[in-house]
C-alpha cells in the first residue's frame, strides 16, 4: 500500500496538478484506512493492495460512521478511494476496482447561509485597529467578499497577481485554474494600507511574494484565515460564518443586483452552471420574504369571511 500511496501522490502532483490541501487531505486518507485494515487484520506486515476487498472499504466506512464521522467527511473519503484504486487499475497493478460497487453516502443539501447586505458591511468594520494584523484582517476580509474567492485561493493570491489599473485579481483555483475576478475599490483601498503599515524586514522574501502574510512573514493558512472569519463574525446578529459564507453571500448580492447566472459562474470559477444555480434558489427565497412583508395582498387577512365565518358563508 505505501509505495502504491506514494505512486499516486506523485500522479496527483504531476498530471492532475492537485493543490498541496488536496494532496495532503488524500494521503491522510489513505494511511488511515492502511492503519485501519493493519489492526482488523491483526497483521504487521505491509498491506498488499491486490488483497483489498470492497467489504474491507464497507467495513471501514462503517466504523467511521460509529464514530460519528459527518456524511460529507465518508463521501469525500470514499471518492478519495475510488480515484485512488481507478489510477492502481489504469496502471496495471490491479484487475479490479474494490469500490466500484460501493455507493456514497446520500447528503443534505441545505442552503448555505447568506449574510444581510447590512451584516456583510458591518463584518467589514470589525477589524477598525491601525495595527499590521488588524489592517491585514481587514483587507482580507474584503478580499473574500469582493471577490467570492475560497479561501485556499485568497491565501494564494501573491502580490503581482494584483492588477490595480484594472482592478482584477488573478486567482487560482482547483485544479491550478487560473481566472481574472473583478475586485473593488475598497477592498484594494485595504490592501494598500496593510502593505503600507509593514516594515521591509517584516514582508516577506520568497518569491513569488504573497500577499497576505502571517505573523512570522510567510504566507497565511487557510486554518488561520477561517479562525480569524470566525472570530470577528461572531459578534453578528446570527453568529459566527465561515469564510464560504462570504462566497455565498458575495454570489446572491450579485444575483440581487441583477447580475447574470453566466457572469456569477465565471467569476466564481465553477466548472457547471447547475453549481451556480443554487444561489437562485437563494435570492427566490429573499424575494418572496419581501413579497410577503410587503405586498397589501400577499396573504389572506383575518376577516368576518375566515375561519368559520367563511364555511358558514
Amino acid at each position: 500500500m505505501e509505495d502504491a500511496i506514494k505512486a499516486f501522490v506523485m500522479y496527483l502532483q504531476v498530471e492532475r496538478n492537485a493543490s498541496s490541501e488536496t494532496i495532503r487531505n488524500y494521503r491522510s486518507d489513505l494511511h488511515q484506512v492502511t492503519k485501519f485494515l493493519q489492526r482488523t487484520r491483526q497483521e504487521t506486515v505491509p498491506i498488499h493492495i491486490d488483497t483489498v476487498t470492497g467489504d474491507d472499504i464497507r467495513a471501514y466506512l462503517h466504523r467511521l460512521d460509529q464514530q460519528g464521522e459527518k456524511a460529507s467527511s465518508l463521501a469525500r473519503k470514499l471518492a478519495c478511494l475510488r480515484s485512488f484504486f481507478r489510477f492502481l487499475v489504469r496502471e496495471g497493478q490491479l484487475q479490479k476496482n474494490p469500490t466500484e460497487n460501493l455507493r456514497s453516502p446520500k447528503l443534505p443539501k441545505p442552503l448555505p447561509r447568506v449574510l444581510t447586505k447590512d451584516d456583510a458591511a458591518a463584518l467589514m468594520e470589525f477589524p477598525n485597529g491601525q495595527s499590521p494584523l488588524s489592517l491585514r484582517d481587514r483587507a482580507l476580509l474584503e478580499t473574500l467578499y469582493s471577490t467570492g474567492a475560497r479561501v485556499s485561493e485568497v491565501v494564494g493570491i501573491n502580490l503581482d497577481d494584483v492588477n490595480e489599473t484594472d482592478g482584477v485579481v488573478c486567482l487560482r483555483g482547483k485544479g491550478r485554474k487560473e481566472r481574472l475576478v473583478p475586485i473593488g475599490d475598497l477592498a484594494l483601498h485595504a490592501i494598500r494600507q496593510y502593505r503600507k503599515s509593514l516594515k521591509p524586514s517584516v514582508r516577506s522574501g520568497h518569491l513569488p511574494s504573497p500577499m497576505f502574510l502571517n505573523h512570522r512573514g510567510g504566507r497565511i493558512t487557510t486554518r488561520s484565515v477561517a479562525r480569524m472569519v470566525t472570530r470577528y463574525s461572531r459578534c453578528l446578529p446570527g453568529g459566527a460564518v465561515s469564510p464560504h459564507a462570504l462566497r455565498h453571500s458575495y454570489a446572491t448580492h450579485l444575483l440581487d443586483e441583477g447580475a447574470d447566472l453566466r457572469s456569477i459562474q465565471e467569476m466564481l470559477g465553477h466548472a457547471s452552471l447547475s453549481t451556480t444555480q443554487k444561489y437562485t434558489h437563494l435570492a427566490m427565497d429573499q424575494l418572496l420574504a419581501v413579497y410577503d412583508s410587503a405586498h397589501p395582498r400577499a396573504r389572506v387577512a383575518a376577516s368576518p369571511l375566515s375561519g368559520k365565518d367563511r364555511k358558514s358563508s
